[in-house]
């Protein structure tokens, strides 16, 4: 079997068409993601998800952030006490619960947001111009796909 990049596959087991889609989408996804990290504003994916997730949809409550990013309660606790610590979140108590608080982005979050948007613009675009016009357009026409299968609920 050749695959997608025109290299002979290795003899063995073979994959069904749906394990071999889904083995190189994942494999070509985690490259992709691993050439932009440089572009997240010294911030680790999970951080900068949710830092775009409490600017757009915030204020939050920490119970609401690990829902919409998927994530359990522990991790969203870590990362929003990291965004706090960096001056990039703030917490305000909740009028209707002591117990609880919303967090919402600060200026310095927003700003941070915005550059790593644009950092990481400006990186997708470096990888397209490596591309032949004719990979680029099968991105643009795979790219409704991909929207859907991302669930467009990461902001990032």
């Amino acid at each position: 079997m050749v695959t997608g990049d025109g290299r002979q596959a290795p003899t063995g087991p073979t994959l069904s068409e749906d394990d071999d889609l889904a083995g190189r989408l994942a494999l070509a996804v985690g490259r992709f993601n691993r050439r932009l990290r440089s572009s997240t504003g010294d911030l680790s994916h999970g951080q900068l998800s949710a830092l775009s997730t409490i600017v757009r949809r915030g204020p939050l409550r920490p119970s609401e952030i690990s829902a919409i990013e998927v994530v359990a309660a522990p991790t969203t606790t870590r990362v929003v006490s990291d965004l706090e610590a960096r001056g990039l979140v703030k917490r305000e108590q909740d009028p209707d619960d002591g117990r609880s608080f919303f967090v919402s982005g600060t200026e310095a979050g927003i700003e941070l947001l915005l550059r790593a948007r644009s950092d990481r613009a400006r990186a997708v675009h470096a990888i397209l111009d490596e591309l032949t016009p004719e990979q680029a357009e099968l991105l643009r026409q795979a790219l409704p796909a991909l929207e859907a299968a991302a669930l467009l609920n990461a902001d990032a």
